[in-house]
């Protein structure tokens, strides 16, 4: 015999309601304030807007790179020879960043990549691309299909460094998943971008990244960009307390703008929020009954810590509806799936986490499940 089951809504919150704040004012077109370690976008404007990147593609290039220094296939002394083309279009007599390679070079990878990370030299990024694919043209067709594999679905590569072209775009988003992910795959090889220097044949450049000079201790990556299509842009990262912001801002009219307001929202971004852990892994969320079970009710509790990146103060404004069937028929397995929880958020997209069952619940042997439905048909219509 079957019976029909119910499904139990409970609602609940973390406290009393609290004044929202009023969101920060900026001159970026273009901005991503994203936690590293939640990967919530919890400031945006025009995030998803196709941009010109300019030399923030960089990051795509060297994300390239890094992935097969990390399987073996290129090593950091392996040694890059110049071409002509790359010194033509992106040497010293082009006017735009350069490493100030020359024609025959041999480049030794290490040096190549504090060239295109530090120093934005065109000439390192079409060297790289030339000695990994066999031409420019050939390397950008695999950074595409690289960015369709990371889900990076506002981003086309028409090129290696970020030169204008019309079908050359990321959007802000897609450049702080890019970011992220180059911290998190690449450790290795990510210190290289809070290096403030390099020289090479002599010539010293400084790391055009301000907040490395601006936030010492905090800031350790991770790239400017500037053409005049694009304006000025940075795709930033600095840690604190042990808590990873990445922030991208684009379409300043000065490096000065530039400067003042990555400072200003990195700032504001660790100063009016946090990260709250609401759930805790193998802590009861709630009883679920259990329909003929040696046990009345069994635990629901979620796999995993729920984190959230909240504005400070509005963690008491966090909701959150369980949603189970009711009752759960035994047996009961440790690990089973019993229910779900979804968490509402002031300001963003609500969470799903499922929760299952913390222990085994056996099912009651014959007389008790007789007993249990004797007691079921003589109270049910009872009001």
């Amino acid at each position: 015999m079957k019976f029909k089951s119910l499904l139990l809504l409970t609602v609940f919150t973390f406290g009393a309601f609290s004044t929202p704040a009023a969101a920060i004012e900026t001159k970026a077109k273009n901005v991503v304030l994203m936690d590293f370690d939640t990967g919530t976008v919890f400031f945006d404007k025009k995030a998803d807007e196709r941009m010109p990147p300019a030399s923030m593609s960089k990051l795509m290039t060297a994300y390239m790179i890094f992935e097969r220094l990390k399987d073996g296939a290129l090593n950091m002394d392996d040694e890059f020879i110049v071409s002509e083309n790359a010194w033509r279009k992106g040497g010293a007599k082009t006017g735009s960043s350069t490493m100030f390679l020359k024609i025959g070079d041999k480049v030794k990878l290490r040096d190549l990549l504090r060239g295109i990370i530090v120093q934005s030299g065109n000439d390192a990024c079409i060297t790289a691309a030339e000695n990994i694919a066999g031409t420019e043209s050939e390397f950008v067709e695999l950074a595409n299909e690289k960015a369709s594999e990371l889900g990076l679905n506002d981003t086309h590569m028409a090129n290696s460094t970020g030169w204008p072209h019309p079908d050359h775009y990321m959007s802000p988003r897609d450049l702080a998943v890019l970011a992220s992910r180059i911290i998190r795959e690449f450790p290795d090889y990510y210190g290289i971008y809070s290096e403030k220097e390099f020289t090479y044949n002599g010539i010293k450049q400084e790391n055009r990244n301000p907040l490395l000079f601006l936030m010492p201790g905090m800031a350790d990556g991770i790239k400017t960009g500037h053409t005049s299509v694009s304006g000025y842009g940075l795709v930033g990262s600095a840690k604190k307390n042990g808590r990873r912001i990445i922030m991208v801002i684009n379409g300043l009219k000065t490096m000065k703008e530039r400067s003042e307001e990555a400072q200003k929202l990195m700032l504001w971004g660790f100063r009016d929020f946090d990260n709250y852990t609401v759930l805790k892994k193998g802590v009861k969320v709630v009883n679920v009954p259990v329909w003929l079970g040696g046990d009345r009710f069994v635990a629901a509790v979620p796999d995993k810590n729920m984190v959230l990146t909240l504005k400070k103060g509005k963690q008491k404004e966090v909701k959150a509806k369980v949603v189970y069937e009711k009752p759960v028929s035994a047996p009961v397995k440790k690990g089973q799936k019993i229910g779900t929880l979804t968490v509402d958020i002031p300001d963003q997209d609500s969470k799903t986490v499922d929760l299952y069952a913390a222990n085994d619940v056996k099912r009651l042997g014959y007389f008790g499940r007789l007993k249990e439905l004797i007691k079921y048909f003589l109270f049910q219509n009872i009001n």
